[in-house]
């Protein structure tokens, strides 16, 4: 087994609170085994265009631990390998390019941090001769193959929060509140979050709603006194006739852009129930701030356990969360798939035990 010497690390896609807690484990733990890690800026810009890389030693990974974002930076611009770019060398694919860079910098490895596109894109070029270990990232907790993403937990919290701070002007105003958060087609935030905060109506991509059966919970929590309802919706929330709120279609390879659903939930409940009802969007607020102490422990086992599993040999792989361990997952098992709440989970079970409605 060839000894690993040089790590690339990278981070690609959305944002999410635990990033740099991997980079810093990342570094730390090659540094302590003899192994110098370089930062690839950009995701995988970094080995394409000059003046993306560095070396990254445990002074440059200092107090990051607690900070949001990644001090690598980041693109999200769907899947890049076939574009034509041009390079000192002439026109080149922006593929080729990444793996011809990835020898000229005599790369050993690479550790490549991102969500179910940068995975997909990190197992095209493991099949094109590159090493890789990948490191599952969604705050939507909807990655195949791991019980849990880094992230996950202070989207929730942040979403409980502001559920918290809206039961008061609900009960003072006796109104209805409708919370958009974050969930394309994984309704993970909003069944935590909703469950969590004490919501009355959780609307999720998997399981359709139909308005007309929430707006009689709303007007049954009116008839025993209740007099307000606190509504959380999934963005990728689907009303029984399949309808999506759209912001931006799809163009090219990037995914259509969703939101909205709150305002039109909102509308449809205040039209039919004679209630008044106001909607918040929480938006890039989960994704910001300081990860959550779970997530920079989940995220610091997944960085020191990428670089274990690339010590050993062990690539086209991704570290995933199988409590009470760290595991390599096949990355040929995990892209193209998206892992959404069964119908049957126990939190859906237990919220309608106490009495929450899915609109289904």
């Amino acid at each position: 087994m060839k000894t690993l010497r040089r790590l690339g690390v990278l981070t690609g896609g959305g944002d999410a609170p635990g990033l740099n807690a991997v980079i810093r484990a990342v570094v730390k733990a090659g540094f302590n085994a003899g192994i110098e890690v370089i930062g690839l800026e950009d995701s995988f810009d970094g080995l394409v265009y000059p003046g993306k890389t560095r070396v990254l030693t445990p002074s440059d990974v200092t107090g990051i631990l607690r900070l949001g974002g990644t001090i690598l930076g980041t693109t999200n611009r769907g899947n890049p390998l076939t574009s034509v770019i041009e390079t000192e060398d002439g026109p080149s694919t922006y593929g080729d390019r990444v793996v011809e860079m990835f020898h000229r910098l005599k790369l050993d490895a690479l550790v490549s941090i991102g969500g179910d596109g940068t995975l997909a894109i990190s197992y095209e070029f493991h099949q094109r001769g590159i090493p890789i270990v990948g490191v599952p990232k969604t705050i939507d907790n909807d990655i195949v193959g791991t019980n849990s993403c880094f992230g996950f937990d202070t989207a929730v919290c942040c979403a409980t929060d502001a559920i918290d701070r809206l039961h008061s002007t609900a009960e003072a105003h006796k109104r209805i509140m409708v919370v958009e958060v974050m969930g394309r087609n994984a309704g993970w935030i909003a069944l935590h979050a909703g469950v969590a905060g004490g919501a009355d109506v959780i609307l999720i991509p998997e399981l359709p709603y139909d308005v007309e059966k929430v707006v009689a919970h709303v007007k049954d929590r009116d008839r025993w006194g209740a007099k307000c309802t606190i509504v959380v919706v999934a963005e990728g929330a689907t009303s029984r006739n399949g309808e999506r709120t759209v912001i931006e279609a799809a163009k090219g390879s990037r995914l259509e852009r969703l939101g909205g659903v709150a305002a039109r939930v909102s509308s449809d409940l205040e039209a039919l129930s004679g209630k008044e009802a106001r909607y918040v969007v929480l938006g890039h607020l989960q994704r910001g701030g300081a990860p959550t102490p779970f997530d920079r422990m989940l995220a610091t086992r997944f960085g020191a356990t990428a670089v274990e599993m690339a010590r050993n040999g062990v690539f086209g792989v991704m570290v995933a969360n199988r409590p009470p361990s760290i595991v390599p997952v096949p990355l040929s098992e995990v892209v193209g798939r998206t892992r959404t709440v069964p119908h049957d989970s126990d939190l859906i079970k237990t919220a309608r035990a106490l009495g929450v409605s899915f609109g289904d």
